[in-house]
């Protein structure tokens, strides 16, 4: 019968990472410490190499955030116009009678 997978949240993907990234201890080290595979100790400390200079771009924040609402107003005119279409085909298919 095979294992469950198991998931890790992101804050113990980050402290497994960080340690890794301290160089303290050896990758295989830490791995028997915290009991996953020396793999994923290396790719999460290089995913957490590769994103931690988004942490000082200027604004990384706020540009989420207003992605996020801009995606936000575009998807409230796509059911806008949907409802108009929706309204006026209804609206069509009485007078026609169907």
């Amino acid at each position: 019968m095979k294992a469950k997978r198991r998931r890790h949240d992101p804050e113990f993907k980050a402290r497994v990472a960080l340690e890794a990234i301290k160089g303290i201890k050896t990758i295989q080290q830490i791995a028997k410490d915290y009991e996953v595979h020396p793999v994923q100790v290396s790719d999460w400390k290089k995913t957490i190499q590769e994103g931690v200079a988004g942490v000082f771009e200027r604004g990384g924040a706020d540009r989420g955030e207003e992605e996020f609402e801009r995606e936000r107003e575009q998807l409230k005119a796509i059911i806008g116009d949907l409802t108009v279409k929706l309204e006026f085909m209804s609206k069509k298919s009485k007078q026609l009678g169907l």
